[in-house]
């Protein structure tokens, strides 16, 4: 089947993890997953092709509890989704929890008309993107502080690298910097976004400091990377990209952490793991992830799952 024409339908539900044992997903956008959903289904159409039906955030839930998911950290990281993700956990208390942050191509695209956008390129605004960086990470604090019960990470922060030009570069950075200090001062944990920029990441959580709950959501990173965080006391947060058969790096490094340092995630609705890349993501094929976790440390699953959801509590407070 070619790339245009792969099947995009959405994935078997994976077998339940052992009885007794549940899992959280770190890091997940569960309101996204609804219109990647509807353009996939929308593609199918127009080739004739089986419909791929829509499943809304309580249908996610639901698959997801079937399989022993039994609660995620839904990540608000543009303007507009920050209260999408607390209005969420406010409708799911105790299942669904929030992370909000200012995700790092979109803090270079708040209020720096006339700057390089994220790919080095003109900025192609949207209309929040006129309200300045530094009163959209004032409603992240504001939010944090109005919702402490459903609130409990900053995050996705970071710095991307991937198509960013020297100047933003520098944005991303103090951008970055900025939320380091808002999640210091409210006592949260941090969710860092890292895509091409390793180096730059690890040397910005030393020289400011970092909160005391580091978390590298869908960790990249290499084994030198590894031995960092687990010398720093950082945690990975591991989604499908860990089953992908060029991500050797990503697990050796489970080792080097430890159990008692990961996590696990969909980052849904993208990053879907194998045998079914490409499909959209959500929260029930998070046991695939753990199946590969536990294939990459040779253990037995039930005991990987257990211990990300030791973290998950030791971290969150959930």
């Amino acid at each position: 089947m070619s790339r245009h024409h792969r099947n995009r339908s959405w994935a078997p539900s994976p077998e339940p993890l052992p009885e007794g044992t549940e899992v959280v997903d770190d890091h997940t956008h569960m309101a996204s997953v609804v219109p990647f959903a509807a353009e996939m289904d929308r593609q199918a159409r127009d080739r004739g092709q089986d419909p791929v039906p829509v499943r809304d955030v309580d249908r996610q839930l639901e698959d997801a509890r079937a399989v022993g998911v039994t609660g995620a950290i839904d990540v608000g990281c543009e303007l507009p989704n920050l209260r999408r993700a607390v209005d969420l956990a406010l409708e799911h208390p105790g299942v669904v929890h929030a992370a909000l942050a200012i995700h790092p191509n979109e803090a270079v695209l708040h209020g720096h008309r006339g700057s390089p956008g994220p790919d080095g390129l003109p900025l192609d605004y949207r209309p929040w993107h006129d309200i300045p960086f530094e009163d959209a990470l004032a409603e992240v604090d504001r939010l944090a502080r109005s919702f402490p019960d459903q609130v409990v990470a900053i995050g996705e922060t970071g710095m991307d690298l991937f198509r960013t030009g020297a100047a933003s570069a520098g944005l991303q950075r103090q951008a970055f910097r900025d939320h380091i200090r808002l999640a210091k001062e409210l006592g949260l944990p941090m969710q860092i976004h890292d895509r091409d920029a390793h180096a730059e990441v690890v040397e910005t959580l030393l020289a400011d400091g970092a909160p005391e709950f580091t978390v590298f959501h869908s960790y990249s990173g290499d084994e030198a990377m590894a031995r960092v965080v687990a010398e720093q006391g950082w945690y990975l947060s591991l989604s499908g990209t860990v089953s992908y058969k060029g991500n050797e790096q990503i697990r050796r490094s489970l080792a080097i952490v430890g159990l008692d340092h990961i996590m696990v995630e969909t980052d849904a609705p993208y990053l879907t793991p194998m045998p079914y890349r490409g499909r959209t993501n959500a929260p029930y094929m998070i046991p695939y992830t753990l199946r590969a976790m536990a294939d990459a440390l040779d253990i037995p699953i039930q005991e990987v799952a257990r211990a990300t959801r030791r973290t998950t509590e030791r971290v969150y407070g959930i």
